[in-house]
């Protein structure tokens, strides 16, 4: 039998989330994410008044590609069709 004969070898790989360790890790950051809720409530929701204007921002620059308005109504960069030249 040589080192490359492994019987384990024809099974699938799970993912990391699916073995016996993640399965912890998402438990103890389950629980911690209960406990900073829990404990620090008046912070959270006190920052949950920001994330609107936040978050007008992040759409702005994210969604609308910035203060770049070329081609945003798509006829700028065609000719006029009332002024042909």
């Amino acid at each position: 039998m040589s080192v490359h004969d492994h019987s384990d070898n024809n099974q699938p790989q799970g993912s990391f989330l699916t073995s016996r360790a993640g399965l912890v890790l998402l438990g103890f950051l389950a629980i911690g994410g209960f406990l900073l809720l829990t404990e620090h409530r008046a912070h959270v929701l006190g920052a949950l008044f920001y994330l609107l204007p936040l978050g007008c921002v992040f759409m702005h620059f994210f969604m609308h590609g910035g203060h770049a308005h070329e081609g945003h109504d798509g006829h700028r960069n065609q000719p006029d069709e009332r002024n042909p030249s």
